[in-house]
């Protein structure tokens, strides 16, 4: 089973509600839980590996962190494998640069030094599938394409893709961004990528943002 609920401040809802029906399942043998890199908290842009101690510098990355180790530990000493997958920024068709600038909702916000990972919804299936053949319970991977880099990267290649005009900048401390994003901007990471590769064998369809939104306008 996959576990991707927002935990919240009780903890995460499906081990508050039905710990017991879960633990019960006989045919249950595999967990992935879906996390987030938030718990890795502020790294300045250096590169995060699973080994790095957790540092949440946020609610949602405090809650997440608590919500992978009650995931491990309820299935600690039985036969059910629960692995934790710290997903990147997720986008796919209809969720993508690409919907953004024809819906005319794209905007780059301008932070110097700011980068981000991102990760193709393919590339998470084939990620999960892959643990399914191999469970290793309470191993975390970082689930990222192979290149961070700044959002407005991403914008200004998919308006070329479109030969459109890319958005003007705007200037972080003058934007305009719920709460959910803004935090989002308070961090900032490189994601290694290895751990899935030597260990799962995966090799992402998507390995840059490029090939994911050649790939979504070739099929649109």
């Amino acid at each position: 089973m996959v576990a991707s609920i927002p935990p919240g401040e009780e903890g995460d809802p499906a081990l508050l509600q039905h710990l017991a029906d879960l633990r019960a399942l006989p045919s249950l043998e595999w967990v992935g839980y879906l996390s987030t890199p938030a718990v890795y908290g502020d790294r300045g842009g250096a590169v995060v590996h699973e080994t790095d101690l957790p540092n949440p510098g946020s609610e949602r990355g405090r809650r997440r962190l608590a919500a992978e180790r009650a995931w491990v530990s309820t299935f600690e000493n039985t036969d059910v494998s629960v692995q934790v997958f710290r997903l990147s920024g997720i986008y796919g068709p209809g969720r993508s640069a690409i919907d953004q600038l024809r819906s005319g909702k794209a905007r780059i916000i301008d932070k110097p030094g700011q980068v981000f990972n991102r990760i193709h919804v393919d590339d998470i299936g084939t990620i999960l599938m892959a643990s399914m053949q191999r469970p290793n319970h309470g191993r975390i991977y970082n689930v990222a394409d192979d290149e961070a880099c700044p959002s407005g990267d991403v914008i200004r290649y998919a308006a070329e893709l479109l030969d459109m005009e890319a958005p003007e900048p705007i200037p972080f401390d003058s934007a305009e961004l719920s709460p959910m994003a803004r935090s989002f901007y308070s961090e900032c990471k490189r994601l290694d990528t290895a751990r899935i590769k030597s260990e799962l064998g995966v090799k992402l369809a998507y390995s840059t943002y490029r090939e994911g939104l050649r790939s979504i306008l070739d099929d649109a």
